[in-house]
């Protein structure tokens, strides 16, 4: 996807990431496409800016609507020729979520997904602690909830139902 007119003045890369943070997540509004790690990478092809990013699965449903979103967040800018390029290699992971992102979702009722550092086996047989009371005396009630990167869980202290978003 690609917008191009000229532009007045190039931007600092400090304003280009300042905007790119207003970008909200299309599936979790609360948390922005830099804190939850999609946005990658950014370049300059000549007078065009290339902004990598990298959904949380290949078949993520919301990637156009990021797309756009960034697009007419750059607009807003000042900055008219602009592409998103999406790159799935390396795959996105979990670990990339920031620290304010995790605490957001975990606001938000939704189990940050725990690091692991490449070890998924081992972080997907520890308890996930319930997002509204904190109780680790949860159970899977489902591997994929209303995205494909949810799981949803039911605590068996508050007995409140809650998504994780999977470690990957």
């Amino acid at each position: 996807m690609v917008i191009s007119r000229p532009a007045a003045a190039r931007p600092s890369e400090a304003q280009i990431w300042e905007a790119l943070a207003q970008v909200p997540d299309p599936e979790m509004p609360f948390v922005n496409l830099v804190e939850m790690g999609i946005v990658r990478q950014l370049g300059w092809q000549g007078a065009r800016l290339q902004v990598t990013i990298t959904p949380t699965f290949a078949a993520c449903p919301a990637y156009e609507v990021m797309q756009s979103d960034i697009l007419a967040g750059l607009q807003a800018l000042g900055l008219e020729d602009a592409e998103v390029l999406v790159r799935h290699n390396p795959p996105w992971t979990s670990e990339w979520i920031s620290a304010e992102a995790r605490r957001k979702l975990q606001t938000a009722g939704l189990a940050p997904p725990p690091r692991h550092q490449g070890d998924l086996l081992t972080v997907l047989m520890d308890p996930v602690a319930c997002p509204r009371c904190g109780s680790e005396q949860t159970s899977l009630r489902n591997s994929f909830g209303t995205t494909p990167c949810r799981m949803i869980y039911t605590c068996n202290d508050c007995r409140e139902p809650f998504e994780m978003f999977k470690p990957l």
